[in-house]
């Protein structure tokens, strides 16, 4: 086998790959074993026919796509090793020649790991994400506890806003009643804007066991093309009315749910709380905004195969996961009436940014030459094997050089992350107005 290689433009290269007649011979025989029972040949039982018979019947090109195949699997990751190329997309093949009495030559097309240019990426300024905890914000999460806590009761008075009537209702367009269209015994929340805009007003006043002629128009928009624009009458009937009743903010209530005896204690403990959830949120955020100023400094080019490439891999990831919920792809192509192509132009902006991050993160570990110590990958060893409760020389042996060099891989990129953000200038915010720096800064009375 020989291998030529051409540098192309944009980021790309093409492999021309020489392959001895005698392999490509021997390529016939595992396509011929692997497809002679395809074939019916008069005075042959099925399956028996030798390979020069076919061949003589259907042409010699009968079995030249599978030894293509064969070849292509047996040469090509030696051909793109010996090229020393970093090759970053599938390669797209194309036949030079192909005989029973020549050599097999094709080329692979690829795209190749783009040249970074970088910027200034040690001392970049940036804004510092927030930590203060303001006492809107304490009020804001012990109103959602009070919220959590809540009883719902129910009521014998006129439904107002925020009570939650049990209600059948059927709904009909000139009389005729329509597909999901009926309901019975359903929970609807008095201006949560679940149903269609005035169907939840016309409830407000009534009380249960009545029964109201609920008028609404159906949105131009509306998702049923049959019912937009229409008029509808609901009948509905109204079975009982509840309301949430929140719990005061007192003492009482701190006691109860928590381990404090004051409603001023466990103010300051929900303080404590917002406070240690704003720095870990704070680490991320200043690290993301630390990232994407070394980027936007840097340039690099991405060849389309590889965008392409890993616009593939998000499509399998996405695809996974709606299978892990139990929906199938095509079955939400067509719920959502979009197609794959659809989708993959929504990832393209963000596959686009993760390409360029993961090459800007790469350029600058190897110019620092950031490299990981044995030690430090079986420290990380050691916490998987705490994490799986495995004993640490026993997940050792199972682990491949591969998965070993790709574990350094991935420290040695936090690791250059971890230095960028380090080396940072993180600046504080410009001041707000006085009464929002006062909202913010003062104490709860």
């Amino acid at each position: 086998m020989s291998v030529k290689v051409e540098n192309l433009e944009k980021n790309m290269a093409k492999l021309t790959v020489e392959v001895d007649n005698a392999e490509f011979l021997k390529a016939i025989d595992v396509a011929y074993k692997k497809n002679r029972n395809k074939f019916n040949l008069p005075g042959f039982r099925k399956g028996k026919a030798p390979k020069e018979m076919i061949m003589k019947m259907y042409g010699p090109q009968v079995f030249f796509e599978d030894a293509l195949n064969e070849i292509l699997d047996k040469t090509y990751p030696e051909a793109a090793k010996e090229s020393g190329l970093e090759i970053v997309s599938r390669p797209e093949i194309g036949v030079e020649q192909i005989g029973m009495d020549q050599n097999v030559i094709y080329t692979a097309t690829v795209a190749v790991k783009p040249e970074v240019t970088l910027g200034e990426y040690k001392g970049v300024t940036v804004e510092k994400a927030e930590t203060t905890v303001s006492a809107k914000e304490v009020n804001e999460k012990l109103a959602a506890e009070l919220e959590k806590n809540a009883r719902v009761v129910e009521v014998d008075r006129e439904i107002k806003k925020d009570d939650i009537a049990n209600i059948d209702f059927v709904g009909s367009v000139d009389g005729v009643e329509f597909e999901g269209g009926k309901g019975e015994d359903y929970p609807l929340t008095i201006g949560s804007g679940t149903f269609i805009p005035g169907f939840e007003d016309q409830l407000i006043g009534h009380k249960a066991g009545e029964t109201v002629d609920v008028k609404v128009t159906f949105p131009e928009n509306y998702g049923a093309k049959n019912l937009a624009g229409k008029e509808a009458l609901f009948v509905t009937t109204i079975k009982t009315v509840k309301e949430k009743q929140v719990p005061a903010a007192d003492d009482e209530f701190a006691s109860e749910v928590s381990e404090f005896d004051t409603l001023d204690e466990y103010k300051k403990d929900l303080k404590k709380t917002l406070k240690e959830e704003k720095e870990k949120a704070a680490t991320t955020t200043n690290e993301r905004n630390v990232i994407a100023k070394v980027v936007e400094n840097a340039s690099v080019e991405i060849p389309a195969p590889m965008l392409e490439a890993q616009l593939d891999n998000m499509l399998y990831d996405y695809q996974t996961r709606l299978a892990q919920q139990g929906i199938p792809m095509d079955q939400y192509l067509k719920i959502t009436g979009q197609t794959v192509e659809q989708i993959k132009d929504q990832m393209k902006e963000s596959a686009e940014k993760n390409l360029k991050t993961s090459l800007v993160i790469e350029a600058i570990m190897e110019k620092e030459n950031i490299t990981v110590a044995e030690e430090r990958v079986d420290e990380e060893f050691k916490k998987i094997a705490e994490q799986y409760k495995m004993e640490y020389d026993d997940l050792k042996k199972t682990v491949s050089e591969e998965q070993k060099e790709s574990m350094k891989r991935e420290i040695a990129f936090q690791e250059t992350i971890d230095m960028l953000v380090a080396e940072a200038n993180l600046v504080k915010a410009e001041k707000k107005s006085k009464k929002a720096a006062e909202d913010e800064e003062k104490t709860e009375e």
